[in-house]
């Protein structure tokens, strides 16, 4: 049986080892904590090199968009989860499938270099640390899958006069709440998720709060269409058959129609395909009221305050950098898998493609529009099958031209540390699912399941579509497909309505024609398709 050496234990590193149980593979997990979940294992103590969250984070995506493809969460969870119920989920998957036997805490990778037989065998020599034992131990694997994710390593931008500032410097890695900045002035620098959710959050109890930013940003919420989770509906086959240009437009509208842009100071000058957008449904609101005020990126410091790039001044207490973060893996030398200004030479972002064998990848260093932890765990899928000799890799040639090809993409994007691994969600996880032979066959579902494939084409692209067919396959996956949604609104009936709740008089004579309750939501999309057909029209 094979060996394979995974490195953490958060959300990919969990698939990870789920993945090699499946085929067969020996899976042994090494988790420099002494608890799994990652960045989402929430503590508040700061440490630099281990991911982090603050008290009041909530995922972005929704839980039926993030779950994993076997094992959708629990119904009544909330629609988007708190960290803590990520974590909890997280145990529910690795109590689930007994992930926990094979995960070796408080144990910390050093080194991991080929074996002096790797041309023959393909193997690895990985060196740990044991916290209990205190022991430095080298041991062989066949395998490796590196699952360290890439919020690790905060990254700061210099400033002139910052060395002067006498206030409080912070980078987002390291905040937690906002009571440490009761009634005091602070700068948030950025605009992405962190640091508008972070803007958001301290203006409840700081005196002022100011986002500065260079570019601006387009900002959805989490909360689409009629109250449906503005992922789920966004992450639809039907809907990304439209150009690019036509997606791009309807974002941009549909953002602007929730509030305009210009006139709330955030409209950026690139595109929103060509960034990713900033989620968050309160910052209108926010700047509405005056609690958070939109500045322009920072010219420099003094020992007092800010001066920002259209002159003005603003004296400040602190300045919290939301600016990012450098992607590194300390463990693995530069001739394996080299990282240049968080640009890779990774074959589907996994595989270093001059290795003379495809023993080892890197999961989860993927910037999707979209949930990383079904994206993991079909690389993971696809990786043990390669180990396996089961889904061999193309020649070094149709490799370098997928790499350049996905460079020449993110040369799309706006030019930035952030902007070096983007993809499409659906796209992406198509990509692999080929690789695997588990894609969807759409055209096969019209035929023998109707119903089945209108929800794979017109609704949520829910992970669980990974699973109908192929390796893998999941008995339950029609059933999670069909009643994602449901599942998904589950939690917001907490209160039943009463029977005269809906105006109806039962004496008409009135013939009336139930809709079956499946197909309202995709009667709501083909109207927003419509819609987006009409407004490209116009």
């Amino acid at each position: 049986m094979k060996r394979v050496a995974i490195i953490g234990a958060g959300c990919s590193g969990l698939a990870a080892i789920k993945c090699c149980l499946d085929e067969g593979l020996q899976p042994v997990c090494f988790e420099r904590e002494d608890d799994i979940g990652g960045l989402w294992n929430y503590t508040d103590a700061v440490k630099y090199g281990k991911g982090s969250v603050y008290k009041s984070c909530v995922i972005n995506t929704s839980k039926e968009m993030m779950a994993f493809s076997d094992f959708p969460p629990p119904k009544h969870f909330p629609t988007f989860l708190p960290h803590k119920f990520v974590l909890q989920y997280f145990r529910l998957y690795a109590n689930n499938f007994g992930l926990l036997n094979y995960i070796n805490f408080r144990t910390s990778v050093e080194n991991i270099t080929q074996c002096s037989d790797f041309d023959q065998t393909g193997r690895w020599k990985v060196t740990y640390n044991s916290e209990e034992s205190g022991q430095t131990v080298s041991e062989i694997f066949d395998g490796v899958l590196v699952c360290t994710g890439h919020h690790t390593y905060p990254y700061r931008p210099t400033f002139d006069g910052i060395e002067n500032f006498r206030g409080t410097t912070i980078h987002s890695h390291s905040y937690r709440s906002p009571q440490e900045f009761a009634d005091k002035k602070v700068l948030v620098v950025g605009i992405g998720n962190s640091a508008v959710d972070i803007a958001v959050d301290l203006s409840n109890t700081a005196s002022e709060v100011y986002l500065s930013t260079r570019r601006g940003a387009w900002v959805i919420g989490r909360k689409g269409f009629w109250g449906y989770p503005a992922d789920a509906v966004a992450n639809c086959r039907l809907l990304f058959q439209l150009p690019r240009n036509v997606l791009q437009y309807s974002v941009e509208k549909m953002a602007n129609f929730n509030f305009d842009h210009e006139s709330y100071g955030v409209k950026p000058k690139h595109r929103s395909l060509e960034a990713h957008p900033t989620i968050n449904d309160d910052l209108p609101i926010k700047i509405m009221t005056g609690k958070i005020k939109i500045k322009p990126d920072v010219h420099n410091f003094d020992d007092c305050g800010v001066v920002f790039e259209d002159g003005s001044y603003e004296r400040m207490d602190a300045v919290i950098y939301a600016t990012g973060y450098s992607y590194k893996i300390k463990f693995l030398d530069e001739s394996i898998v080299k990282i240049e200004n968080n640009k890779t030479h990774l074959y589907k972002y996994m595989f270093p493609p001059h290795l003379k064998h495809p023993t080892l990848a890197v999961v989860g260093l993927v910037q999707a529009i979209g949930a990383v932890m079904p994206i993991s765990e079909i690389q993971c899928r696809w990786f043990t099958r390669v180990l396996k000799g089961i889904n061999p890799l193309p020649p070094l040639s149709d490799m370098m031209d997928d790499i350049e090809a996905k460079h020449l993409y993110n040369s799309m994007h706006i030019k930035s540390q952030r902007h070096t691994l983007q993809t499409f969600w659906i796209q992406y996880m198509d990509e692999i699912a080929e690789k695997i032979g588990c894609k969807p066959n759409l055209k096969r579902l019209f035929i023998d399941d109707p119903r089945l494939a209108l929800h794979c084409l017109c609704g949520p692209c829910f992970p669980a579509q990974y699973r109908l067919q192929g390796p893998g396959k999941w008995n339950g996956a029609r059933a999670s497909i069909i009643g994602g949604m449901e599942r998904s609104l589950a939690p917001l009936k907490s209160r039943i309505l009463p029977q005269n709740a809906k105006i109806a008089d039962i004496s008409c004579n009135v013939t009336c024609i139930a809709v079956p309750k499946w197909l309202t939501s995709y009667f709501i999309l083909c109207f927003i398709f419509i819609a987006l057909l009409c407004m490209c029209v116009l």
